[in-house]
């Protein structure tokens, strides 16, 4: 047993990826427990990890954000936002806020999302008065819009390892994300005027015109459209769905003059980076949870939750403290499946929606990434605009302090995540 403190120790601090460290880990807990003659089956487990229908999506809805992204659509979407909230106190805050919406609904990352804006917003923002490190924070803040609102690639994770349906994880997030915008927007517009911050333009005549910035960016908002629309009326599997989204995302490109072979290769080819990691990511995964199945490690968690006594939403309450915790460490997808399997069948038992679940796990984890010692949001925002880490983190405080009270309501009313899901006759239990 001691071998597997060294191995872990090795292996951290010579900079291993997380994947193979818990491979690597795993394989020689199986050695150390005298429990070798299972690591024949681990093949096996690992194709049923990843043999999940719902994850076929994930690499088409990746495919979608990368060719919008290339193709040159931010510009316009920008101009959109700004001919319909620039003209207020703290403008170009709120046209961060609302391009997030936007990018939401094409890209369904949050670290896609910050590093895509913060290069745009930051030195624009800083440009026109506003603190640069203010400019960070809320554009870090607002890139959290963009798992919560479909598409979303945690929401597609989730459902593959829950079995929870992803049409109805995506119908779920429609209002939590518009709500999280709200949010952000109200306490913008307080701090633009408790502080004195400008508009988004010297004055309304620099701004564009709202019917010409509307039909250039109509492409764009269609993407997200016709995503909801098939799926929330059963016109489209999300398989099927995501490959309706990147045909769409090819004739943006197109009308936005953006695309060529060169740039439909480089997009394919960070697609397959991008899914090779996440998938890496859940084969190791697998193989501790077959290690934690072989163990009893499951079954003693479940007993000691149950020392505590809690249920419903003590015990959703109880899993926001651990995957507030987690999130500020790890990336989401590896805090998705290393807790998921862990904690959720007890919520389940418990007779909690797992549409209900699947929001308010994803939700938290997505405040991890802005929340220090270690949000990612804030890290890829601070690197690409040079700004100090550390008052980075201390300018995002009151939008997390936001974005807890309205983790906190979801949590309460579970009605605010179930109600469009039932609207539209998914079933939510």
């Amino acid at each position: 047993m001691w071998l597997i403190p060294i191995v872990f120790i090795v292996l951290l601090i010579s900079g291993t990826a997380f994947a193979y460290l818990m491979g690597a880990v795993s394989v020689v807990t199986f050695i150390a427990v005298d429990k070798a003659q299972y690591l024949s089956i681990l093949p096996q487990r690992i194709f049923a990890q990843l043999d999940v229908f719902a994850f076929m999506a994930m690499p088409l809805f990746i495919l979608t954000a990368e060719i919008m992204s290339r193709a040159g659509v931010t510009r316009s979407l920008i101009d959109f936002a700004m001919s319909t909230v620039g003209r207020f106190k703290g403008g170009l805050g709120h046209v961060n806020i609302l391009t997030s919406v936007f990018f939401a609904g094409i890209s369904g990352s949050a670290i896609a999302d910050s590093a895509a804006l913060s290069r745009t917003f930051v030195p624009e923002m800083k440009a026109r008065g506003y603190n640069p490190y203010y400019a960070g924070a809320i554009t870090a803040a607002s890139s959290m819009i963009g798992p919560i609102i479909p598409p979303s690639i945690i929401m597609i994770i989730y459902g593959g390892l829950t079995g929870a349906s992803v049409a109805a994880l995506f119908a779920a997030g429609i209002i939590p994300g518009l709500l999280l915008a709200v949010s952000l927007l109200v306490l913008n517009s307080i701090i633009a005027h408790v502080k004195g911050h400008p508009g988004g333009a010297n004055d309304n005549a620099d701004l564009p015109k709202f019917l010409p910035s509307l039909l250039n960016a109509l492409p764009a908002l269609c993407l997200p459209v016709v995503i909801l629309g098939s799926l929330v009326f059963g016109l489209a599997t999300p398989t099927e769905g995501s490959a309706v989204a990147v045909l769409v995302a090819l004739c943006a490109g197109q009308f936005y003059k953006g695309l060529s072979f060169r740039m439909i290769y480089d997009a394919m080819e960070a697609t397959a980076r991008m899914t090779g990691t996440i998938f890496i990511i859940l084969a190791a995964i697998s193989v501790l949870g077959y290690l934690a199945g072989q163990m009893g490690w499951s079954s003693a968690l479940a007993g000691w939750v149950e020392s505590f006594g809690l249920t419903g939403t003590q015990y959703l309450f109880f899993l926001v403290g651990i995957f507030l915790i987690a999130g500020m460490f790890m990336d989401t997808p590896v805090a998705l499946t290393l807790l998921i399997p862990l904690f959720a069948p007890q919520a389940l038992e418990q007779g909690i929606s797992p549409i209900h679940l699947g929001v308010v796990l994803c939700f938290n984890l997505c405040v991890g990434l802005i929340t220090p010692p270690l949000g990612k949001c804030l890290v890829v925002v601070s690197a690409l605009t040079k700004l100090n880490y550390w008052r980075l983190a201390y300018a995002v405080l009151p939008f997390i302090f936001v974005q807890i009270l309205l983790l906190m309501a979801l949590v309460y009313w579970p009605s605010i995540s179930l109600f469009v899901p039932s609207l539209f006759g998914f079933s939510v239990k």
